[in-house]
């Protein structure tokens, strides 16, 4: 099944997006140039003590590289925090990269303007790179120093997906044709519901909650967790898993 794309698979089975963003609540995005492995923190260019470092934290932790290939000067390293509004994002740029084994997480100065984190790891689903890069180098040319590509965020077959900072907004099946408004959106204060998967650090079920009232719905309606059906879920093996899907409860 080299020809399976599971972003096409999924569109076309009209798989529902709400409820999928990441619910990770603290978050390390590290800038590591250059080609990653489907294990991306353990499988990249880092120094070995920076990637046995990373791989000892207690937080998710996602790799950052330019849309164009350009590196430096110095490593950028952002911290994202789930706040009850979005997320706080705070930041700062190191010399070197063996200088984060020793950078106090928790004195990063706050970061001021968007974050655009592209999911674009070709190694670990081809899906990610080829629908997640072409988004990435549009949103650059908007905004050429938020937009990073990124290791993970999930969904691969909802790509292009991306992680928007600090709002937490995780936006989902975007194109070179709509990538742009959506973001613009974002920034604005609104929720693109036609893209939007959730907001990242929340459980799913909340997620699906806030896009079901957004949307018009009611906004007492109990909304429950129901099995969906099982798929393969990305192009990057053949394994199979149950999906979930978010419903108004019965009366």
């Amino acid at each position: 099944m080299t020809d399976f794309r599971c972003a096409l698979a999924s569109l076309t089975d009209g798989e529902p997006m709400a409820g999928t963003a990441p619910t990770d609540r603290d978050v390390l995005l590290v800038e590591a140039p250059g080609p990653w492995g489907r294990d991306a923190v353990a499988d990249n260019r880092l120094p070995d003590v920076v990637r046995t470092h990373l791989a000892s934290l207690d937080l998710l932790v996602l790799l950052l590289r330019r849309p164009d290939g350009g590196a430096g000067p110095g490593t950028h390293v952002y911290r994202a925090t789930a706040t009850p509004d979005g997320f706080l994002v705070r930041g700062t740029v190191v010399g070197r990269p063996e200088d984060l084994v020793d950078l106090d997480l928790d004195a990063l100065p706050a970061h001021d303007g968007p974050l655009w984190l592209v999911c674009t790891n070709g190694k670990r689903d081809r899906c990610c790179a080829e629908l997640g890069r072409p988004v990435a180098a549009l949103l650059a040319d908007r905004w050429p120093d938020g937009t990073w590509e990124t290791t993970h965020l999930g969904g691969h077959r909802f790509s292009a997906t991306l992680l928007a900072l600090p709002s937490g907004l995780t936006l989902g099946r975007l194109s070179t044709a709509d990538a742009l408004a959506a973001c613009e959106s974002v920034v604005r204060g609104d929720v693109p519901l036609e893209w939007t998967r959730g907001r990242a650090g929340r459980p799913g079920i909340e997620q699906a909650r806030e896009l079901h009232r957004l949307a018009g719905g009611d906004p007492d309606a109990a909304l429950v967790a129901v099995p969906g059906p099982v798929r393969r879920q990305s192009c990057g093996d053949d394994k199979v898993k149950g999906t979930t899907r978010y419903e108004v409860a019965d009366d």
